[in-house]
């Protein structure tokens, strides 16, 4: 009877270890699935190039499919709105692809100096290295320096500068839209070249630069040409409407604002 009682107690006790046990491997089994499944396309590796280059891969492959999207989308809304009189180009949503253009214009190139690696020795010190390499406000220098001079259209390497395109150095990588580039870094701009040219000189920012050149040897070049062409890229062609330019003089924007502040 001692027996019986016992046994039935010791059953009853690996029951819930028993259900326990069971739940815990359950919930090891869906974390390992689920984190498979959220780092199936990661490569685990110690390598941060390596991990840098397969992010770039995908923001490419990403863009790619932007790319062909925005061509149906563009095409969708050209078939919509042509039997539509009243739409206009300013239209929210009315194109979402910047259209490919070519023209006359210029590329200027910058680079790192070919001496950096000599000239730097054993110091390893960082500020002189970074009188060797080109910097992020190099290029953005030469960019509003091209803007200023009548550039109609705009690239950095392979890419169209958009209203949104924001140019970012880490060390001596250009970071631009989710793509890494290395030096030598091209800036071509379709437009006026002479205009071009004497707002790159005018420049006190591009002087400084052209100073580094002479001295620590960093790359210079412009070059002309008389057909460059820009390829197509995906963006939401849409118009500022809540924003207008100021025409009024100062002196009639101080007047007004002496009245409101003086309640008449």
């Amino acid at each position: 009877m001692g027996t019986s009682t016992k046994g039935r107690h010791g059953s009853r006790r690996s029951l819930p270890g028993a259900i326990a046990v069971f739940i815990v491997l359950a919930l090891t089994g869906y974390l390992l699935v689920t984190n498979f499944r959220v780092n199936r396309t990661a490569t685990v590796t110690s390598d941060t190039g390596e991990m840098i280059a397969q992010r770039v891969q995908k923001v490419s492959a990403l863009r790619k499919e932007v790319d062909a999207l925005s061509v149906e989308i563009n095409t969708l809304n050209t078939y919509t709105s042509s039997g539509s009189s009243s739409s206009t180009s300013e239209d929210a949503g009315s194109g979402t692809m910047l259209p490919a253009v070519k023209g006359p214009g210029i590329t200027v190139t910058l680079d790192d100096s070919p001496l950096w690696e000599t000239m730097v020795g054993d110091s390893g010190s960082s500020a002189t290295i970074n009188d060797y390499v080109v910097h992020q406000q190099d290029v953005e220098a030469v960019v509003n320096a091209l803007w200023k001079g009548g550039a109609e259209a705009m690239m950095i390497q392979d890419q169209r500068v958009l209203f949104n395109s924001a140019v970012i150095c880490k060390g001596n990588v250009l970071m631009l839209q989710g793509k890494q580039y290395s030096p030598p870094y091209t800036i071509s701009a379709i437009g006026p070249a002479d205009d071009m040219v004497k707002a790159l000189n005018a420049s006190e920012s591009v002087q400084i630069y052209k100073q580094y050149v002479a001295a620590f040897g960093l790359g210079w070049k412009v070059t002309n040409s008389d057909q460059l062409k820009f390829p197509q890229s995906s963006v939401l062609l849409q118009a500022l409407q809540y924003a207008s330019v100021e025409t009024s003089d100062t002196s009639g924007t101080t007047a007004k604002s002496s009245k409101e502040d003086s309640g008449e």
